[in-house]
């Protein structure tokens, strides 16, 4: 059980399996509170000061998103600033740049309580894993395994079982708290079914889409960016967005069905690009005439998982929890693995003492604080699935106003960022009087106004697709 410091504070022994995101982010939070933290992370290297041999010429295979676009929301920026500002600091002096929903307008309305949350950092992966790594180093509470790859956990009888700490090849390294955040491959579950445990509680439901990427890099004498662009466009089967990032990079992206047939045509650079260029968001950028940086990057075999260590009993094993992809792993297109990840650090930092008592309390909180958001998610990629699948048109007028209506009225725009930044619930955040009034006033400015697609029609893409 937890020790105490000199000054009478609880201390606790603490081993993070995994060192992503979610790991460093605990690992660091945790130290810095004064934890004794061991971090045991199976790959060799750490993201270091090279950021573009650490993005484009590392082979990640436990990461498959890696190399994909991100872009981190509201809360990513909010927990770095409150828990760990020199981290922050690093990222923007790393190439991390701030991007304010309302800077889509030519001036931010008057301002209100909460606005000043809604800010995308838009960068790689990669700038946040290493300044992360660096302040991880830097801290003396916490000591990094690298190269080391946990084999299993270890136990104490009882009612339920008490996981007591890992086994690092034949050495035990015991903890009071293990955490797992190993990400969506994590052999923890499997570890606890190996050890007759009650089995984790798994709810998987695969999305049924696909996305393909490349990456390019804007050359010294164009424009930093094509200006009042949006950065995403809709056909009635496919998606197209561009991920502005860090140090003059981004990302030009497509989504579609898993099932489309002309997928595996995409993954050849001429046609991915040939393609994009038919999507208003994606050629501004390819008209800026950057410099290809990838291959055409895929992925598929996308789901959403949740995985609770408690089930209709009580928590199934006490001494280990759960945390970032491990717990919750949802649709990498939406962004949210990073904020809801980091999140779940803040709070198991903050309460790490009641949680090595009894993880209950944690339980009780992801399913209050983040199961609603994976339930929504689902929800959003059943309905994704369908229409990419189908290529059906939109069917709802005033959904489809309130979509346009945002980009024009910052009344709109700021339900549509509490949304995106999953500060808000959408009911909750567009259910009020004062949106309803801004999009029955922009219906009627706009009466011509039919819903309809900014990308091109199944006959113009399959025409760029070789026979």
């Amino acid at each position: 059980m937890p020790q105490h410091d000199a000054k009478g504070r609880s201390v606790a022994r603490v081993a993070v399996i995994g060192g992503g995101i979610s790991g460093l982010g605990t690992a660091l939070m945790l130290g810095r509170r004064g934890h004794t933290v061991t971090l045991f992370e199976q790959a060799a290297r750490q993201a270091g000061d090279d950021l573009n041999r650490d993005f484009f010429h590392w082979d990640r295979p436990r990461v498959p998103q890696a190399n994909h676009p991100h872009s981190f929301l509201a809360s990513v920026r909010t927990v770095l600033r409150t828990e760990t500002p020199d981290v922050y600091t690093d990222l923007l002096a790393r190439g991390a740049r701030e991007y304010h929903d309302f800077d889509w307008f030519d001036e931010h309305p008057p301002h209100r309580a909460g606005d000043e949350d809604l800010v995308t950092l838009r960068t790689r992966r990669i700038v946040l894993e290493a300044a992360l790594t660096a302040a991880v180093r830097r801290e003396p509470t916490v000591e990094v395994r690298q190269a080391c790859r946990v084999r299993a956990l270890t136990f104490e009888e009882g009612r339920p079982p008490r996981v007591t700490g890992v086994q690092v090849g034949a050495e035990m390294h015991q903890a009071d708290l293990v955490i797992d955040a190993a990400g969506r491959r994590s052999p923890v579950p499997s570890w606890l079914t190996a050890a007759d445990c009650r089995p984790p509680v798994i709810d998987s439901h695969r999305t049924g889409i696909a996305y393909l990427c490349r990456w390019y890099r804007l050359r010294a004498d164009s424009p930093r960016d094509p200006g009042r662009v949006k950065t995403g466009s809709a056909a009635p089967f496919a998606l197209a967005g561009v991920f502005p990032s860090d140090n003059d990079t981004f990302a030009a992206h497509l989504v579609l069905s898993t099932s489309d047939p002309t997928r595996g045509a995409l993954t050849d650079p001429a046609v991915f690009e040939a393609v994009a260029r038919l999507f208003p968001a994606t050629a501004a950028w390819l008209d800026l005439a950057p410099e290809p940086q990838t291959a055409v990057l895929a992925m598929a075999g996308l789901d959403n998982r949740w995985t609770a260590l408690a089930d209709a009993d009580g928590p199934i094993v006490t001494g280990l929890v759960n945390a970032g992809d491990s717990l919750i792993h949802t649709n990498p297109t939406s962004g949210h693995g990073a904020a809801l990840g980091l999140r779940a650090a803040q709070h198991l930092a903050a309460h790490v003492d009641q949680i090595v008592a009894d993880p209950i309390g944690y339980h009780t909180w992801t399913t209050q604080a983040l199961r609603p958001l994976f339930d929504a998610q689902v929800t959003a990629d059943r309905a994704n699935e369908q229409r990419l699948g189908e290529s059906s048109p939109p069917s709802d007028r005033r959904a489809a106003a309130l979509a346009a209506c945002a980009f024009d009225d910052p009344v709109v725009m700021r339900a549509r960022a509490q949304v995106r930044h999953l500060l808000q619930p959408a009911d909750d955040a567009y259910g009020t009087d004062e949106v309803d009034r801004a999009v029955t006033s922009w219906l009627a400015d706009h009466p011509d106004f039919s819903p309809t697609h900014d990308g091109p029609t199944r006959d113009q893409w399959d025409a760029l697709i070789p026979g």
